[in-house]
Formats: C-alpha cells, structure tokens, sequence
C-alpha cells in the first residue's frame, strides 16, 4: 500500500516516465482513490506543462530537491 507521503514522493519520476510498472500502477490506484494527492499531481502536471508550453522536462536536481521538501512539509501529519 502507497501512502500519501510515498506517492507525492513519486510525483516527479512518474511525470518523467521513470517509474517501474508495478510502482506506476499503484500509484496511479492511489491517485484514483486519494483526492488530496490527486490534486497536488494534478497540480504539478499542469504547472510543469504550463511552464514548459506543454511540453514536460526533467527538473533540475536542485528544484526537485526543493520541491520535494516542500511537499514533505506539507505533507506532514497526513498519510
């Protein structure tokens, strides 16, 4: 089972089509059933194709580093 910590954790790899196939399936089955980490993929997504003019790109190291300690401290107290 993915929690919601782990599956905003996934975010950025799935949005690169870096995920394995078993990880990309449950975490595209929490995202069906979690309305919270639905929105901030969601969210993501369409900045990042919105920022790019639809065209999806790797993060530099250090702003998905930074983006992703944002999102942890968001997250905390939610699982």
């Amino acid at each position: 089972m993915l929690t919601c910590k782990n599956a905003i954790n996934q975010i950025s790899d799935y949005l690169d089509g870096e995920l394995d196939t078993n990880l990309k399936h449950t975490l595209e089955t929490h995202l069906t059933k979690c309305h919270h980490c639905h929105a901030v993929f969601d969210t993501t997504k369409k900045t990042i194709e919105l920022y790019c003019d639809g065209r999806l790109f790797s993060l530099p190291e250090e702003v998905h580093a930074r983006l992703h300690a944002a999102l942890r401290r968001k997250l905390q107290g939610h699982s």
